[in-house]
Formats: C-alpha cells, structure tokens, sequence
C-alpha cells in the first residue's frame, strides 16, 4: 500500500467512523438496560413487588459531533434511595428511615463497560475493513 492509499483509506475511514459509532451506540444502551435489570430482580438489589421500577429503567441515544451518546436512567422516584440508602435521614414528610442500599446499577457497570468496549472495537473494525 502506498502512502497515498493509506491516506485516502484513513480519509474514508474518518468520514465513516461517526455513523459506524452510532450504529453500534444502538446495541449498547438496551444490553446495558438488561444488566441494571437483571440486577434490579431481587437480592442483593431490590426485591421485586411489581416490576414498575425494573421496567422504568430506559436507554436514550443522540448523536453527537463525531460519535453518539447513550444515557441509561430511570425517572421512578425511588431509584437513587434503592442504589444507595437512605441511612439515618428523614424524608419529606419527616419520617425517620434507616435503609439499606440495595444496588443494582454498580453492579451492573462491569458488564455494560465490556459491552460498550466491544461495541467501539466492533465499529473500529467496521471502518477499518
């Protein structure tokens, strides 16, 4: 390969990186949403009573500059106390608590770390081929 054809390949390849990351951003974000909720289905995470809180947690995908962007969250108001606790505080209504955190989400990041990793190494080897 000449240098020239090296240049105009490394030319394609970063015109045609973007899309091939967010086309890959794609598959992340519901594998990541499955962990929490695999995570999210009893002890040590929060048991399940309904399945509301396991089905609130939803991915969001945007594309950005060069790339996407991928956000897994829920709206339900008792995320955050679930992940963490709520250990010797008061709530709004002034009721004393003391409960223990129950996590699901650190859990949960190992595993959407190697996906996402494998996802960028899978977009890589789509431009690069």
């Amino acid at each position: 390969m000449t240098p020239e054809e090296l240049a105009a390949r490394l030319e394609q390849a970063a015109d045609d990186v973007a899309p091939a990351i967010r086309r890959q951003m794609r598959r992340v974000g519901p594998r990541g949403v499955a962990a929490i909720r695999r995570h999210a289905a009893g002890r040590p995470g929060p048991n399940i009573i309904t399945g509301h809180y396991r089905a609130s947690w939803t991915d969001r995908h945007w594309a950005i500059p060069h790339g996407a962007l991928c956000t897994i969250g829920t709206r339900a108001p008792q995320g955050r106390r679930l992940e963490f606790g709520f250990w010797d505080m008061y709530d709004s209504l002034g009721r004393h608590f003391y409960q223990p955190p129950y996590p699901h989400v650190q859990p949960a990041l190992p595993e959407i770390g190697a996906v996402l990793r494998d996802a960028m190494g899978d977009a890589i080897e789509e431009v690069l081929s």
